[in-house]
């Protein structure tokens, strides 16, 4: 793996990270002149807050802004469609921008937009999900009048699925750089250089970020960022999946198992309890895990140190999967079976979760 990482190295990997981390750097020194860039009052106050204070939502800036730099390192033979995608891509980016801005975009216009941009890549660079790795929906996914929604309600779904997790310090951002890098050995080992160049070039980029956002919270990524770093992942997927017969779709979803996760979780929860599917809960896996660090060892007033030891905790669950996706990354069957034994270990772990916070919850009262 580390021999495979070398050969898909590039010097300009480095100055992509560098305007990343220098633009959030950059938008944080910003923010105390311009009360726009400074968050809302209300964000505090919101039923999903994880964070007390005024902190810039606006991180995605620099993340859009490296990502436009290295169109000019792009291979060759990805130009043309990696400047179709850019446009599409910055279409969501600046709705999710006017919402980080404070000016108020419902939830289900930017999901909306999410599908519409998705839409737009599908017609400037002419290509769908083609298969999933299942012969008969595999023949039906070729007819785009089946593949075309098929694949915007998986980007669709990914996309939403990084602005849920972006709850605690890192992990969003954690998940993303490790689901590129994936992403890029999968690629490599499939002999698909080009877009293994792509997807560690993008990885550096989402480093920088990380860098300044873990583990103080200097910065988040807010919805433009949380959208685009979403976008791009599975976009990047779905690209080795049209272009590396051997690659196994499922492999590729292991390596973004964590936001699929815990989407399917938040749709499954919401309509249980009988609540709008858009409606936000404080009842996300690192919510909950940050809650009960919470309760059973830090207090309620030591949120500084739970965040981002939230983070810590989900890391394994977060990157098992994705090791799994590059190991398996041509057996649809194994690679299959490990998504439902990742699925079992994802949804078991969230009733522990519950429980030890409703038990400890009842214990204070008490």
């Amino acid at each position: 793996m580390q021999s495979e990482l070398a050969q898909i190295y590039e010097p300009h990997f480095l100055y992509l990270a560098l305007i990343s981390f220098v633009g959030c750097l950059a938008i944080i020194i910003a923010a105390r002149y311009l009360p726009r860039l400074q968050g809302r009052a209300s964000d505090a106050d919101a039923v999903q807050s994880m964070h007390s204070k005024l902190t810039p939502r606006v991180g995605g800036l620099a993340i859009f802004g490296a990502l436009g730099c290295s169109v000019f390192f792009s291979p060759v033979p990805l130009t043309a469609g990696y400047l179709g995608f850019f446009i599409a891509m910055s279409v969501m980016f600046f709705v999710g921008l006017r919402e980080d801005l404070g000016f108020h975009v419902t939830p289900r216009v930017r999901l909306l937009v999410i599908v519409g941009a998705s839409l737009l890549v599908v017609v400037l660079v002419g290509e769908w999900l083609p298969r999933i790795g299942v012969t008969y929906l595999d023949q039906l996914l070729q007819y785009w009048i089946i593949g075309v929604p098929f694949t915007l309600l998986i980007t669709a779904g990914v996309a939403n699925g990084f602005n849920l997790i972006d709850g605690v310090n890192g992990l969003a951002s954690l998940t993303a750089t490790t689901a590129a890098i994936a992403l890029a050995l999968i690629a490599s080992q499939s002999e698909y250089l080009p877009m293994a160049n792509v997807c560690m070039m993008f990885a550096t980029v989402i480093f920088g970020f990380f860098l300044v956002n873990y583990p103080f919270g200097l910065i988040f990524l807010g919805d433009a960022g949380a959208y685009t770093i979403g976008f791009v992942l599975v976009w990047l997927g779905i690209a080795i999946i049209v272009n590396q017969p051997e690659v196994s779709p499922w492999a590729v979803l292991l390596t973004l198992f964590w936001p699929l996760a815990d989407t399917l979780l938040a749709i499954f929860r919401r309509r249980r309890r009988d609540k709008g599917a858009m409606l936000p809960d404080r009842l996300h896996v690192h919510q909950l895990v940050m809650r009960g660090l919470e309760i059973c060892l830090l207090g309620s007033r030591r949120r500084n140190i739970s965040n981002p030891l939230t983070t810590l905790v989900l890391a394994p669950f977060v990157i098992a999967p994705q090791i799994a996706g590059i190991i398996l990354f041509d057996s649809d069957r194994f690679a299959f079976l490990a998504v439902v034994g990742f699925l079992g270990i994802f949804f078991v772990f969230y009733v522990v979760m519950v429980g030890v916070v409703q038990r400890n919850r009842l214990r204070t009262k008490h």
